[in-house]
């Protein structure tokens, strides 16, 4: 369907000993073997041992399973059903609002950031696909930004026009989280007031997304949402992208969710079936780990080269730190864009502390046409950039990436490449698809269960205390 996704393991590899990476390979195949057999394991509908416990392992299948289904069901699939509910979003507002935090909004700000016009917002609607404008909040507890966008979505006088109209999905398994559920009662008032509380459009402009039981699927029971989709047991909030809390807002903002899916489906059998050496799974494991474990390299940087990417790594690193962050465990997960952190950061990973692992994420083929230096009159050419005439963008930065990638080599700093073809649905499937195995693996190699956040329910738990009183 696309190109694949490609892991380059040099020069990173050349600080790994052959005989240490030639000792770990049957212990990453069990890794490999155990992350495989949760899936039996959650499916038999057996119990499941208390080291196994949480289990969050339906996420590995899942995209397959959705792609089959659709197959088979057509328009009365779970897909299908979403993408109906999508259109009919998409068709009725011109801003659209993610209410969601961790793992419910950090997926689609992936895909949003990296598929749509990096200024999609400020498009007139005809030229950003005739999709709404994308919205994020109820991810933080802030009473100035949570003003400002009701402010934006209120100001109208006429809701009846496209351009002024609004909805909203609301993101939350348990629906327990103070940050969504605060958000979404004050955005549920708003509409409400802005359409009427007994129309229509009070309750078909709010889509939640959540579990099978809980607060929210209570409410929203409740209250008569008419589309209510499922984040299926068995899938963990950072581990949900592809569930309906990424496939849904995914497919209201024209992402192609298929291509994605196939992207993950595809990543997820060369897993499963590739040897080590062709497997970017398992070679990028392996690599973080011997060089954590062996050089000391316990913080792991994910450098972007282009600025598309930077919610990717943003959502890595929330998937990595509460994954792997636990019984005094974990590398330190860090999201830089260059070349603008370059001239931040770059000292200190040239020579700073050596406890740093780069891995380098490289689109090799743009999304739109090469911007080219253009050549002006010499006595206009203060900035001697006429030298550079002809040159376009991309290999300026590729130019970049080679010259950073040298400088680093010189002094032995170790870095690897994660390239992208190109940035569409389908290579960022197999890239989230890829990081999500990887860290489960990982877990299961260190001897971490990589599911649950008992240090997130700590926090949740002393605040409602400090609120409600014990």
């Amino acid at each position: 369907m696309g190109s694949s996704l490609e892991y380059k393991v040099e020069p990173a590899f050349s600080h790994i000993p052959a005989a240490d990476w030639a000792g770990l390979k049957s212990r990453l195949e069990a890794a490999r073997d155990e992350t495989l057999a949760d899936v039996d394991l959650l499916t038999s509908g057996g119990a499941i041992p208390k080291t196994k416990q949480p289990l969050d392992s339906g996420f590995i299948m899942l995209p397959a399973n959705l792609l089959d289904e659709q197959e088979a069901k057509g328009e009365s699939s779970l897909l299908g059903q979403m993408k109906l509910a999508a259109t009919n979003m998409k068709d009725s507002v011109d801003r659209f609002v993610v209410l969601g935090i961790g793992g419910s909004y950090m997926g689609m700000r992936a895909l949003f950031e990296a598929l749509c016009h990096p200024y999609h917002n400020e498009l007139p609607r005809a030229e950003r696909g005739d999709v709404p404008r994308l919205y994020f909040s109820g991810n933080n507890i802030d009473n100035d930004v949570t003003s400002g966008l009701l402010e934006v979505l209120t100001s109208a006088s006429d809701y009846s026009q496209l351009a002024n109209r609004w909805g909203m999905t609301v993101i939350s398994k348990s629906g327990g989280t103070l940050e969504t559920a605060v958000a979404f009662r004050l955005f549920r008032e708003a509409l409400e007031k802005c359409y009427g509380a007994d129309s229509k459009e009070a309750t078909n402009l709010v889509v939640p997304v959540t579990g099978e039981t809980g607060k929210l699927r209570d409410l929203s029971n409740a209250t008569g949402y008419p589309a209510i989709f499922p984040i299926p047991d068995g899938v963990g909030g950072r581990f949900s992208v592809f569930t309906a809390v990424g496939l849904f807002p995914a497919a209201v903002m024209g992402i192609d969710i298929d291509a994605l899916l196939q992207g993950a489906a595809d990543l997820t059998e060369r897993f499963r079936t590739a040897p080590i050496g062709e497997n970017p799974v398992l070679d990028y494991t392996g690599v973080c780990h011997l060089l954590e474990k062996n050089k000391g390299l316990t913080t792991r940087i994910l450098s972007t080269w282009g600025g598309r990417l930077e919610a990717f790594g943003l959502w890595y690193d929330q998937l990595l730190a509460e994954s792997i962050g636990k019984e005094e465990k974990g590398a330190l997960p860090l999201t830089v864009v260059n070349t603008r952190d370059l001239h931040s950061r770059g000292q200190q990973h040239q020579e700073g502390v050596r406890d740093k692992l780069i891995t380098n994420v490289i689109v090799e083929t743009p999304s739109t046409s090469p911007l080219v230096v253009p050549k002006v009159a010499a006595d206009r050419d203060q900035d001697q950039l006429n030298r550079l005439d002809g040159k376009a963008l991309p290999e300026l930065l590729d130019a970049a990436i080679k010259g950073t990638n040298k400088a680093y080599l010189e002094v032995e700093r170790p870095t690897a490449d994660l390239v992208f073809p190109k940035l569409d649905a389908y290579t960022l499937g197999q890239a989230l698809q890829m990081f999500m195995l990887a860290t489960v693996v990982e877990g299961r190699l260190i001897g971490i269960n990589p599911y649950g956040q008992p240090g997130v329910e700590a926090y949740k738990q002393n605040m409602g205390e400090i609120l409600y009183g014990k």
